[in-house]
């Protein structure tokens, strides 16, 4: 089964008439969260996908996170344990902010952690591959809460490219207590869990959101975590915080604001470009373009492709 059809199977993209390539003004800028009703058969698969739960990944503190007012967490998934340097030209940006910098590492084993690593960052973790990148958020978020209580946390993973702006621009952003880059009104009204900002994160928040980041299990199927984990993320941290996006698609104006909208947020100064825009998103994108706008930010891919 291709992408596209397991997508659609899934309501993982709108109907076709919301995936051409649109501007920002098919988007809402500094959208408050809003719930909406999750349809019958959502609820029927997120029950079905609850029963699916694994064993929460192995994991080791390499370098445990201390004190710090703020925190930058950035997962990356290594399958061969070797850093891209698309991860080397994220971690330079990440670093040049002075916050913190937090890596949680996914490799098959603790000894395939890149040594490189051990330079340059303030905390690192290693995970074992399963788990998806919400299960490398909750050891993160969890040793955040337990050991640096109160910091402000920026979360990202590897799935994108950049930041192309410079991250202080991305915490005087951050106006709720939850703050998504982007969000979406598939499946339901969430945060699209690529990258967001948490604010004076602690155990009680932790302890709200443990159905989206629990320390004691896992979701070992894309579809399962996209159910029970980042479409549920936004309406239950709104039970006890505020929550908001920088930029919100409506599903039927814009399905995913990252794909359809991708080259124009970055023209109005959006820090990211997903990964997949050049490989399994391609057929909804210029790839040529994308790559040009890339090669404009003197970004290594670009240079290699």
């Amino acid at each position: 089964m291709s992408w596209k059809s397991l997508a659609a199977k899934y309501r993982l993209i709108a109907p076709a008439g919301a995936m051409e390539q649109v501007g920002t003004g098919a988007l809402v800028r500094d959208w408050t969260f809003r719930p909406s009703s999750p349809d019958l058969r959502t609820l029927w698969r997120r029950w079905l996908a609850r029963r699916h739960r694994a064993a929460m990944p192995a994991w080791e503190a390499i370098r445990p996170v201390a004190p710090r007012p703020r925190w930058i967490v950035y997962f990356i998934y290594l399958t061969d344990g070797g850093l891209s340097d698309a991860h080397r030209f994220t971690l330079a940006r990440l670093r040049a902010d002075g916050a913190g910098l937090a890596v949680v590492c996914a490799t098959p084993r603790r000894d395939m952690v890149p040594a490189e690593l051990l330079h340059g960052v303030d905390a690192l973790y290693w995970k074992a591959l399963p788990g998806f990148d919400f299960s490398a958020y909750a050891v993160a978020l969890g040793e955040v809460a337990r050991h640096s209580p109160g910091a402000d946390v920026l979360v990202l993973n590897d799935s994108v490219f950049g930041p192309f702006v410079p991250v202080a621009q991305l915490w005087s952003a951050m106006r709720w207590d939850l703050t998504g880059l982007t969000a979406s009104g598939q499946v339901e009204n969430h945060i699209q869990s690529y990258a967001f900002m948490l604010r004076d994160w602690n155990a009680a928040k932790l302890s709200a959101l443990r159905s989206i980041f629990p320390q004691d299990h896992a979701f070992d199927d894309y579809r399962h975590v996209v159910a029970v984990q980042e479409t549920r993320f936004a309406r239950t941290a709104a039970r006890t915080m505020s929550v908001g996006a920088l930029w919100y698609g409506e599903v039927h104006r814009c399905a995913d604001p990252t794909i359809f909208a991708a080259q124009a947020l970055v023209a109005a100064g959006f820090p990211f470009v997903k990964r997949g825009l050049i490989s399994k998103h391609v057929r909804f994108v210029d790839r040529d373009a994308i790559l040009a706008l890339l090669r404009a930010m003197d970004h290594p891919v670009a240079r290699t492709l």
